[in-house]
């Protein structure tokens, strides 16, 4: 399935943030997770969020129109992003004003790496998410990289470790390189959207 999907803007500023006239799902998740690589999976298209070897490359909020009747938000990553502490301070009031900017908001997907331990920076941010009651959606990215027994085993052990910062919801395994987990986040998606 391909997904008609426009790139609308980046916002440096929240005076740039588009009307709030569509439903919009934000991908949040480290400077590392896959986020660009999971959005051009989802939408079917190669290029539509910028993939970078270098962590941190995206330093505004981007938005893209999708289908005509949902925005996909990628917030910038968070954790060892290759930029100055002032840098970094500026993105997380930048990403802080856009969740407390009323913004219809129907999924905030936090991407997670399937492969370590949760990261102190990841339990930060699920934490903020939980207390602030956002519709938060766990994911756990790179799955291809694990064998069957260790996904398994880290699925459990970040499971328990969701648990005690408060997250009851369910977790979506993916891997952008294979489809992983595509047509479950699609359906998630959807019916987030759908649901008044």
């Amino acid at each position: 399935m391909q997904l008609r999907t426009q790139f609308e803007t980046g916002a440096a500023t929240p005076q740039q943030f588009p009307q709030a006239d569509l439903p919009e799902i934000a991908f949040a998740g480290r400077s590392n997770v896959g986020k660009s690589s999971l959005l051009n999976m989802l939408v079917g298209a190669k290029q539509v969020a910028r993939v970078s070897s270098t962590p941190g490359k995206t330093q505004q909020i981007n938005f893209f129109v999708v289908d005509e009747r949902m925005r996909f938000v990628d917030l910038p990553g968070y954790g060892y992003a290759k930029a100055s502490q002032k840098d970094r301070r500026e993105w997380g009031k930048l990403i802080t004003t856009y969740f407390e900017s009323n913004r219809p908001l129907s999924m905030v997907l936090q991407l997670i790496d399937s492969r370590l331990p949760l990261q102190d920076s990841d339990a930060r941010v699920m934490q903020w998410f939980v207390e602030q009651g956002l519709p938060l959606q766990v994911a756990l990215t790179k799955v291809d990289k694990l064998k069957q027994g260790e996904r398994v085993r880290q699925e459990r052990a970040l499971a328990e470790a969701f648990l005690q910062l408060g997250y009851r919801g369910s977790l979506i395994l993916l891997s952008s390189l294979k489809g992983v987990g595509k047509k479950e986040l699609l359906t998630s998606i959807f019916t987030r959207i759908d649901t008044p």
